[in-house]
Formats: structure tokens, sequence, C-alpha cells
């Protein structure tokens, strides 16, 4: 529970510095680079054990951490751009509702039983990620949809990329290194995008920049590390520690965006978050009877 809980608050904090970003006229793409370096370090350093360790002499998990670094840094890139281009909202719901879908394919690929509860926990959980997140917004073009498509489905694989690599991998390697590898890849290919961007005078690189990836990649570190200690320390199903895990950041995020950044609370986001704990305590009793 203790896992499940920090990787709620770690992910939540995550909200509230992209929130500050903006603010202090921080660079996100620098900051999301650095953020992966840092997360690379914090790894290594929880890590704790030399390469001479058995996690080196079977190196099938390497794939899944290439696929897993690769996901990170391309869903972060693409996630700032649709914003732009489509909007906050809808680039969030596009992420968020990706739940819905990896939470069936884990439970179907784990035998999971669908009973009554946990797909009334599911459906009032879509019900709730629509309400609270979604706003009126202007119009965008159609050949910008595929960001959201590519978005929805990005973010499915990763989560249940995750999951596989904590029902099958973790024996051959621990949750640290395998989320130390991953993060590496992703501030590999970053370090590289922004090399090119600098060089071509694009950007510029600043020290305001590197400290807020430090803030960014140590919480952005455990809220993955943690979520794949979830998956096997709360005693409950996969696609039930996925789907609380995300409609609790969607609750905490409304909350704190509604107490910090005094964002307008409408009757729809009111019952946008009654709708979300309602799925958390149907999915939480589905896993008691």
């Amino acid at each position: 529970m203790i896992a499940l809980i920090g990787c709620i608050l770690f992910s939540s904090f995550i909200f509230v510095l992209f929130k500050l970003f903006p603010k202090f006229g921080i660079n996100t793409f620098q900051a999301i680079v650095f953020n992966y370096v840092t997360a690379f370090l914090c790894g290594f350093i929880l890590y704790g054990h030399t390469w001479k360790d058995k996690a080196w002499s079977n190196t099938n998990w390497l794939i899944a951490a290439l696929i897993c670094g690769v996901l990170f840094i391309s869903l972060f890139v693409l996630m700032g751009k649709s914003s732009q281009v489509n909007g906050v909202a809808r680039t969030s719901v596009s992420v968020k509702m990706s739940m819905a879908v990896s939470a069936i394919c884990i439970g179907i690929s784990v035998s999971e039983t669908f009973t009554l509860w946990k797909i009334l926990g599911i459906c009032a959980a879509i019900v709730g990620v629509l309400l609270v997140s979604l706003d009126r917004e202007k119009d965008f073009e159609n050949k910008s949809i595929w960001m959201l498509f590519i978005l929805f489905f990005g973010s499915g694989l990763l989560d249940f990329v995750l999951n596989f690599v904590q029902n099958h991998l973790l024996t051959h390697v621990s949750a640290a290194l395998f989320s130390a590898i991953g993060f590496g890849i992703a501030g590999f290919i970053g370090v590289l995008i922004m090399t090119i961007s600098i060089a071509k005078k694009e950007s510029t690189l600043e020290l305001k920049n590197m400290f807020a990836g430090v803030c960014l990649g140590i919480p952005n570190f455990f809220s993955i590390y943690l979520l794949i200690q979830a998956y096997s320390s709360t005693g409950w199903s996969d696609s039930t520690v996925l789907a609380i895990v995300n409609i609790s950041i969607v609750v905490i995020s409304a909350i704190l965006g509604f107490l910090a950044f005094k964002e307008k609370l409408t009757a729809q986001k009111v019952f946008g978050l009654l709708s979300a704990l309602i799925a958390i305590g149907l999915l939480y009793y589905a896993n008691l009877v």
C-alpha cells in the first residue's frame, strides 16, 4: 500500500511542477531531458549493485527497457506539441483515457476475472476522467487528430509494458535497474535532440532548466519505480492498481488545480470528481468480494 500511495503522490507532484514551469520561464523540453538524466542517476543510486550481477547474464529485459525509453521521451514531446495544437484538455483526456484500454488488456493478459463491480468501476472512472479533464476549447483541425490517437495507444502500450516487466522480467532484474536503464535511454535520445537544437542556435542552455529537470526527475523516477512495486505489493489485481493510480492522480491534480492554481470549479468537474471517487470505491470493493 505504501508503494501505491507513494506512486500517486509523486505523480501528482509532477503535475504541480509542470504547472509552475511557465511562471518561471522554464524551457519544458530541456527540463524533460535533464529530468530523464536525473531519473537515470536515481535508479543507479538506488540499485547499488555492480555490473556483474545476474541481471546482466540474462539481458532480455533490455528490449523492454528500450521500448519504455523511446516511449518516455516521444510521448512527452508529443504531449507538448498536441497541447499547443489540440488543446491541453483534449490531450490530457487522450492520455488518461488510455488507462481504461490498458487496464482491460492487462486483465486479459493475466487472465483476470472481470466482475460486475470491476466493470462498473472502470466505467465510472472513464466518466470521471472525461468530466474532470474535458473543457470547452476552440475547434481543432482534423489533420492534428493523429496526435491524440498516438498518445492514446502509446500511453496504453507504456502501461502494458511496465506491467509485463513486473510480471515476467523482475526475476532477472531489479525495478530500480530497469527504471534507470529506461530513463537513461530516454535521456540519451533527449540529449541528442537538445544538442542539435543548441547547435542550430534554435535554443540556448540555461541553468534554471537544468535545476527544474532535477526537481522533476526525482519524483518522475519514483512514480514509475513505485508503480512497478505496487503491482506486487498491494495484493490487488493489476488492472485495479493501474486504474486506481490513474483515477487518484486525476482527483488530486484537480483538487490542487482548484486550491493552489485557482482553476474554476464547475458543476461538471464536481460530478467528475464524485464519479472518480465512486470508481475508486467500486474497484476497491471488487477486490474484496
